[in-house]
Formats: C-alpha cells, sequence, structure tokens
C-alpha cells in the first residue's frame, strides 16, 4: 500500500479496507472448490458478495490514486496549477463525503434495488392528489440519481391522484437512501379541490421494501402458503389491458399479506413482479418483529394521520420542509418536491 494510506489511517479505517481485502480473498478461495457450486442458492449469494467487495475496492482504490495525484501536485511551486488544484479539492471533498456515506449502508439490502410503496391516508381527494404529489418527488430524485424506475402496480383516485402505487427504483443503493423515506408525510397547503380555498392537511403513508432475490434463504415462500388469483386489469391502457386476464393477487395465507399487480399485460410478469413485492414485505416484517422484540422501538403500525408523520410539508401560510426525527428543514418546499430531498436522506443517515 502507499505510504498516504498509512498517513490517512482516518479515511481508511472507515473503509475498513484490510478487512475487505481479506474477505474478499476468502470468498475467491471458497469460489475455487469442487463443490463450490452445490448449493446453488449459497453460492449466487457468495458471487453476489464477490462482485459487492470488488466495486467498493475499486472505488476505494481510485479515490487514492486521485488523492495521491493531487498531493503530488501540490508540491509544485507553480501558482498556474492553483485553479485547477483547487477544483480538483472539491471534487475529492464531494466523492470523499459520497462515499463515507456509503459505509453507513451496511445492511444486508442496502445496495439493492428498492420497491416503493404509496398509500394515501386521511384526507381524500387532497391525500390521493398529495399520493402523485409525492411520487413525482421520488421519481424526480431517482432520476436524478440515475436510477431507473418501472410502476408495478397502481389504483387511481375517483377525482384525481392515486390511491396506492407500487414502483421498483432500480440502482446501486436504492433501498439503502431510500429506507429513510418509510413513514407517514404530511401536507400543509390551500385545497385546489375546495370550493372556498380552506386550508388542508393530508397525510400519505409510504413504505420502502427490499427487492429480495427468489433465491436468498432469509425469505423463503412455500407454495402451498401462497393463494393466486387472475383477474382483469383495471384503469388506464387500453382495451388490451381490459380484455385479458392478466392481473395477479397473491394472498399469502400465513401471514395474511395480500400484493396485486396489474402494470404488465403478461401475467407471467405480473407474477413475477408481485412475487418480488411478497418477498419485500415478507422481509420487512420480520425485520419490524425482530426489531419489536429487541427494543420495543416500533410498536403498531402507524396509521396515515394526524400525529405519526415523519415528515412535514407545509405551502401555506409559508413554505417550509421538514423532517421529525432529524430536525432537518428546507424553506425551498418546491425544490424539494421537485426531487432535492439528498439532504434529508443525508442527516437521516447520519444521525
Amino acid at each position: 500500500m502507499k505510504a498516504y494510506k498509512k498517513e490517512s489511517k482516518t479515511l481508511w479505517s472507515i473503509f475498513d479496507w484490510d478487512k475487505k481485502q481479506t474477505e474478499l480473498a476468502e470468498l475467491n478461495k471458497a469460489s475455487e472448490k469442487e463443490d463450490f457450486w452445490a448449493d446453488n442458492k449459497s453460492a449466487q449469494l457468495t458471487m453476489k458478495r464477490i462482485s459487492d467487495l470488488k466495486d467498493e475496492i475499486y472505488l476505494w482504490t481510485n479515490l487514492d490514486n486521485s488523492i495521491q495525484t493531487y498531493l503530488d501536485l501540490t508540491i509544485s511551486d507553480d501558482e498556474s496549477f492553483r485553479p485547477d488544484l483547487e477544483s480538483e479539492a472539491e471534487k475529492l471533498e464531494k466523492q470523499i463525503e459520497r462515499l463515507e456515506l456509503s459505509t453507513l449502508l451496511s445492511g444486508p439490502y442496502d445496495k439493492g434495488n428498492a420497491l416503493l410503496y404509496i398509500n394515501s391516508g386521511a384526507g381524500g381527494t387532497d391525500a390521493q392528489d398529495w399520493g402523485e404529489m409525492l411520487l413525482r418527488m421520488y421519481l424526480r430524485w431517482a432520476e436524478k440519481n440515475g436510477f431507473s424506475t418501472e410502476i408495478l402496480d397502481r389504483s387511481d383516485g375517483e377525482e384525481a391522484g392515486i390511491k396506492s402505487i407500487t414502483v421498483l427504483i432500480d440502482g446501486k443503493y436504492a433501498y439503502g437512501y431510500l429506507r429513510s423515506e418509510k413513514g407517514v408525510h404530511r401536507l400543509v397547503r390551500l385545497s385546489p379541490f375546495d370550493a372556498a380555498h380552506r386550508r388542508h392537511t393530508s397525510f400519505v403513508q409510504v413504505e420502502i421494501l427490499p427487492e429480495v432475490a427468489s433465491e436468498d434463504p432469509v425469505v423463503e415462500i412455500d407454495p402451498d402458503d401462497i393463494v393466486i388469483d387472475i383477474y382483469k386489469s383495471s384503469g388506464a391502457g387500453g382495451q388490451n389491458v381490459q380484455k385479458n386476464a392478466t392481473a395477479i393477487r397473491i394472498t399469502h395465507k400465513s401471514t395474511g399479506i395480500v400484493v396485486t399487480c396489474q402494470n404488465e399485460r403478461s401475467q407471467v410478469q405480473n407474477r413475477e413482479n408481485a412475487l418480488k413485492v411478497l418477498r419485500g414485505r415478507l422481509y420487512d416484517l420480520k425485520v419490524q418483529e425482530q426489531e419489536a422484540k429487541l427494543s420495543k422501538l416500533r410498536g403498531e403500525y402507524q396509521k396515515a394521520e394526524w400525529g405519526s408523520q415523519i415528515r412535514s410539508y407545509v405551502l401555506h401560510p409559508y413554505q417550509l420542509v421538514k423532517d421529525h426525527r432529524t430536525e432537518y428543514e428546507k424553506g425551498n418546499a418546491q425544490a424539494v418536491l421537485n426531487g432535492d430531498i439528498d439532504e434529508f436522506i443525508e442527516a437521516y443517515l447520519k444521525m
């Protein structure tokens, strides 16, 4: 290792360089054994971990090389280098902050995709419209961060907005970042659906679930423990959507969890997507049960109503978005609703 690494013990201890290198070497050795693929599920998980470790080490090695190059350039007395050095220093600082933040995402599914579920609560049409506003906010955020999105299931409101929607957000660390958004989101504004234009308060429940792979042993679904119903899709989509029975409803008998998917015209694809959501919900249920036993911090499921919100978005009589867990707030509510939520996510992860 370079001398710089020895001088930067704080940065490299955050990454835990030696431990990651040792783990990678051990996993590579295990993957070379003749019986490695005898247990296909275990082998796939191991190969995924190897790939993740290689990606992490590559990123941090590149950072180390960039820092070393920067330090070499600072030795020069040539003032013409100063503007470039200042620019490079800013880039390195942002890169370090981003990588340091990624070290806080150490959960088993933090590096994977996320399933975003939005459910309108108390507030009628206003709440359903608020649900669509939140959907737009998260889609904008995903686009800014280079994540792709796919709507798996959608139920529209009678007058406006959405009753509920499930969206797959595909990208590295999507779940790790978005899990901070789980909870009730409260909106205060002058209602566009009130003839008197009075101030209304609306609530929407946001759930963030991990995309759990079918081969993951943590969540196993017994085929005899589920009931699959096939029905005709409803809502927008044209005659082809209405004509064929392609929508899927899966009921998990042991827990009573029900998931639906009707976005795709293919029955097979809808079934696969519905199982993704079911695995995510079963994992989330397992986590809730474990946390309730260990710390009793979670308690009952929060209803989407007054007093249970994690964040408030006030558009009248002033503009303010405030997270009630971290106390972080931002006055430019429109920017937040346009997807500028990184500061809220970082504040939660650092809390």
